[in-house]
């Protein structure tokens, strides 16, 4: 995939610049050191969209290149309106996925492009149902896998979601924390209407 874009990834997940990768584009990594906190009045189905839009607008756009195009995104797992952000202990994310077992849970993906003229941001949803996962099996995920570093303290690509996950609704790669269709309609876009303007 090629464009005009000098595409900057505001985010210090390897999933994330892995799916880029595979998506064939040219990009550079900015980890960003963001509060990810939101005001109670925010929808829970809005904060991942929020947080990714509070991501962009603490990068200085003018001390970049003037075709600089940043992209920055969160994720969030909802259990009906309870949000699972990334637990802070293993006792916690043994919790999450007890939460998990034998329900439906919803992956909401955030993520803002920004360029130094044009802003745009867009989220995408994911359910995602577990089969009842057993204790056993909770314990050895959280003993062997990183889990403190997701929300909902999983990852589908991992081994829970070998064995664990029955089906999904939707896009497989934004519950990995990017919604590559998404992404790259919106980079197309962006694209062909700068185009369009330079003429």
């Amino acid at each position: 995939m090629t464009t005009q874009y000098h595409l900057i990834l505001g985010s210090q997940s390897p999933r994330r610049a892995e799916l880029l990768r595979q998506m064939g584009l040219d990009f550079e990594v900015m980890p960003l050191n963001t509060d990810e906190s939101y005001p109670d009045s925010i929808a829970p189905k809005d904060v991942a969209k929020y947080i990714a839009n509070k991501k962009a607008n603490a990068v200085n756009m003018a001390s970049l290149a003037d075709n600089s195009l940043l992209i920055t995104c969160d994720t969030v797992v909802l259990v009906g309106a309870t949000i699972l952000g990334k637990p802070h202990s293993i006792r916690q994310a043994r919790t999450m996925l007890e939460q998990l077992s034998n329900n439906k849970h919803s992956v909401i993906s955030g993520v803002c492009l920004r360029t130094k003229h044009q802003t745009v941001s867009f989220s995408d949803r994911t359910d995602v149902w577990f089969k009842a996962l057993s204790y056993s099996e909770i314990d050895y995920y959280t003993q062997h896998y990183q889990t403190l570093d997701k929300a909902g303290a999983y990852g589908i690509q991992d081994w829970i979601g070998l064995i664990g996950v029955r089906r999904i609704g939707g896009s497989f790669y934004n519950v990995m924390g990017l919604p590559t269709q998404k992404l790259y309609d919106h980079i197309v876009q962006l694209d062909r209407s700068n185009v369009t303007a330079k003429r």
